[in-house]
């Protein structure tokens, strides 16, 4: 995707693959410009990455895009909260 257009509407996922875990569900309507501005989640990653760092536990922090998303952004939330719901669910029945 060229570095000046705005992106497509997407779901993201942040995924530390070497602890099988979803970090983070996000939806977006422009997802080349998403990460650019100021966004919660980079700081919540710094703290996750930080603290993994500091007790000598390893990470491998990525993050993926889901294209075949609404381009609907009520239709597109919808999914990411039902998706969110889902992966809080499945830590309350691990916890």
């Amino acid at each position: 995707m060229p570095a000046d257009s705005p992106g497509d509407a997407c779901l993201y996922f942040i995924v530390d693959s070497a602890a099988d875990l979803i970090l983070y569900v996000g939806e977006t309507c422009r997802s080349n410009k998403r990460w650019k501005g100021i966004h919660a989640c980079k700081d919540y990653i710094a703290s996750y990455q930080d603290l993994h760092y500091r007790y000598g536990m390893k990470t491998a922090v990525n993050i993926t895009f889901w294209w075949d998303t609404p381009v609907d952004r009520r239709a597109r939330q919808e999914l990411e909260l039902s998706l969110i719901l889902k992966w809080r669910f499945s830590l309350d029945i691990l916890f």
